[in-house]
């Protein structure tokens, strides 16, 4: 059986974790099929974004420490093979299209750090988040240190990274970790409703706004601000923008088709 379950639904990959059994406890067997999920994303052009979720009642209980304890000693980190991109975006290229993630139960560790290499979060009321390396005497080393701060400010995310207590769901929304807190167990749906509404977006329009947005963060706005017009020049030049104005004149709705 499948780590990961994997599956194409028109423009949308579905990338499902399936070790319910084990609380979706993440070995290095699924961080691969993870990676390989993520590189079918950003390589297939008729995918235009993903959603993240998993089986069972619990997104993840955090990385199988005992699988990965010689990885971490490596000096290197995660490294993701060939044919694969690293899901927590530590390591190679990120990337360009957009990924909503559902959560739901424990979601811990790992969870967290995909989590925060997302787009759009949507969790289920209940939901409990933690980074529990500084009690497994390591400390977290998928991006949690390098983009929670940015995500919910200094103050709250060293409150629990340096602690590894837990926060809630309903911490998370007001924070804006989550964009969407729902009832448990419609997670999913609720996640499929707005990838299936980017899936329908112009291809170019949405990477466009991702990748400009993703400058912004790293680079910081004068660089976003330079790179704007010219990012946007080709995207003015595609067939998806004549169709854009054309769908607009008509009353209909626009059939987008990346080019």
């Amino acid at each position: 059986m499948a780590l990961v379950n994997v599956e194409k639904k028109g423009h949308i990959l579905l990338i499902g974790l399936n070790r319910p059994d084990k609380m979706n406890a993440m070995n290095r067997a699924m961080y691969h099929e993870i990676a390989a999920a993520y590189y079918q994303l950003e390589h297939d052009d008729d995918l235009r974004v993903g959603l993240m979720y998993a089986e069972g009642d619990h997104f993840t209980s955090g990385l199988q420490l005992d699988d990965w304890a010689g990885v971490f000693a490596n000096g290197k980190g995660i490294e993701p093979g060939d044919g694969e991109l690293d899901p927590f975006h530590i390591t190679g290229p990120g990337l360009s299209k957009p990924v909503v993630f559902a959560a739901q139960g424990i979601c811990f560790t790992c969870g967290v750090e995909m989590m925060l290499n997302t787009d759009i979060r949507i969790a289920a009321k209940g939901t409990r988040f933690a980074q529990l390396e500084v009690k497994r005497g390591i400390f977290a080393c998928g991006g949690a240190t390098i983009r929670l701060p940015r995500e919910i400010g200094w103050g709250n995310a060293q409150r629990y990274l340096l602690t590894g207590d837990e926060w809630t769901a309903e911490q998370a929304y007001d924070w804006g970790l989550v964009q969407e807190l729902v009832e448990p167990g419609a997670q999913f749906d609720v996640a499929m409703t707005i990838a299936e509404k980017i899936s329908k977006a112009a291809p170019l329009g949405v990477r466009g706004s991702l990748k400009s947005s993703k400058i912004s963060v790293s680079e910081g706005q004068e660089a976003a601000k330079q790179k704007l017009f010219p990012e946007l020049q080709p995207v003015m030049a595609s067939e998806d923008v004549k169709e854009g104005i054309q769908s607009f004149l008509e009353r209909r709705d626009a059939v987008f088709r990346g080019k």
